[in-house]
């Protein structure tokens, strides 16, 4: 009888470790060192557009892993927009390099908004979405994490969603007498994958990419590997080796407790 256990114990765990073994990566990525998503893997920052939009309409698109670059005068309202696919963490990072110290007449203060398809102002869950710079500050960095985006969500959640995210750069506060002095500007977007934790069941039947009245001009406005399909996630595979795990523990139990057939002692017409 031990010798059976001790074999259906090392059958259930090599069985559990084959199933879940390529799984669990994906499914612990949101909790463990993030996969950078659009991004060259550590190389420098692909050449994105040189200047930015003033508004949303005219906002400059550029893709997650490309470093976009403007240059603006101070006051000035900077618009960009970017992909986020569902699965994903974006994080958008700002750079912002100031004026001559011995041409401003005090500190300033700058702040980076990011919105999703439906110009909803998505919070940012950690990062220094808005800092002040001090009157000699040469450079200062802005950074917006946002929420993990959704395959679907209720039509009252404020949950983001796939489709298009601006983002805006602007000072906040500064002397009457530094406004129009120039600056320049860089703007960069990555992800890394949340993996099934923050899967849905249902999709959208078209990501949220304001202006786009075709499947053409949606596609053209795509991550580049495309949308998702919105059906896949690793709970599928996490749900296959729950049910495969669940069948031999059943069947190991049957083992444990049938006993081992009629006793010996007992004769055969009894």
């Amino acid at each position: 009888m031990r010798r059976a256990v001790r074999r259906l114990t090392v059958g259930l765990v090599l069985a559990g470790a084959a199933l879940l073994g390529p799984a669990a990566p994906a499914g612990l990525a949101d909790s463990a060192t993030p996969t950078p998503s659009g991004s060259a893997g550590g190389a420098a920052a692909e050449a994105g557009p040189t200047e930015a939009g003033t508004s949303f309409r005219t906002a400059a698109f550029f893709r997650q892993g490309q470093q976009a670059t403007a240059q603006a005068s101070t006051g000035d309202y900077l618009y960009w927009v970017f992909p986020a696919d569902a699965g994903q963490r974006p994080t958008v990072s700002a750079t912002v390099t100031l004026p001559e110290a011995a041409l401003r007449h005090g500190s300033s203060a700058w702040r980076i908004d990011v919105y999703d398809g439906l110009r909803r102002r998505q919070p940012c869950t950690y990062g220094a979405q808005s800092r002040v710079a001090a009157k000699d500050a040469a450079t200062v960095e802005l950074a917006c994490a946002l929420r993990p985006v959704r395959a679907a969500a209720d039509t009252w959640s404020n949950d983001p969603l796939p489709g298009s995210y601006f983002v805006r750069l602007t000072v906040t506060g500064l002397p009457e007498e530094d406004s129009g002095q120039p600056f320049s500007a860089r703007v960069t977007a990555t992800s890394h994958d949340t993996g099934g934790a923050y899967a849905t069941d249902g999709a959208l039947a078209v990501p949220l990419v304001p202006g786009a009245t075709t499947p053409e001009t949606v596609e053209a406005r795509a991550p580049e590997d495309g949308w998702a399909s919105g059906w896949w996630s690793d709970r599928w595979v996490w749900t296959a080796a729950g049910g495969v795990l669940a069948a031999l523990a059943g069947v190991g139990g049957y083992v444990l407790t049938r006993g081992s057939g009629r006793p010996s002692r007992v004769p055969p017409a009894v």
